[in-house]
């Protein structure tokens, strides 16, 4: 069996050397904009171990409530089928719908922790994700079954909008498949 290495490693090279002449790029087109989603679940404060690693996280910025939550979220945007915002008199309100598989996660871990808050990270903005805070801490008052969350974000309408705009356009890539 012949084994032709060099050529192996030139094309090996070329392959490297134009990947980024190919117009690949990571989500969202530049001018659209992005969003980033973290739900984590509260747990005890005092959880001991390094199989459930903690951090203490500040939610609302006019009067911060204290959660300790889970490192690791249970959901994220690549659980997220659409978004939208609803008006509401004092401030937006936000309802998320996630796919099949968020939605079970979702409704097991509601299922399993009532009385306990679920810990809502956002970051948005275009280019970047130039915008992050924890947005909201809802309490879970009992199983969330229909896969839909909805909460009131600590946010100005714009930035909820730009939120779920957001959101859905990362949505839609993650459907269909591309990264574009």
């Amino acid at each position: 069996m012949k084994v032709y290495t060099l050529r192996f490693n030139l094309f090996l090279a070329l392959a490297v050397l134009l990947a980024p002449l190919c117009g690949c790029s990571t989500f969202g087109h530049k001018d659209e904009p992005l969003a980033a989603l973290r739900v984590c679940i509260e747990m005890q404060p005092n959880t001991p171990g390094p199989a459930n690693p903690t951090m203490t996280v500040s939610v609302l910025r006019a009067d911060p409530v204290q959660v300790t939550v889970d490192k690791e979220p249970i959901l994220t945007e690549a659980n997220v089928v659409a978004a939208k915002v609803i008006s509401t008199p004092e401030s937006p309100a936000i309802d998320i719908r996630f796919d099949d598989n968020g939605t079970w996660i979702l409704e097991q871990y509601s299922a399993s922790n009532p009385g306990r808050h679920l810990a809502i990270y956002g970051q948005w903005g275009k280019k970047k994700l130039k915008n992050s805070r924890w947005l909201a801490a809802p309490l879970i008052t009992g199983r969330i079954n229909n896969g839909i969350l909805s909460f009131t974000p600590d946010m100005s309408l714009v930035e909820a909008n730009d939120f779920v705009q957001g959101l859905n356009d990362i949505a839609k890539q993650f459907q269909t498949g591309t990264k574009e």
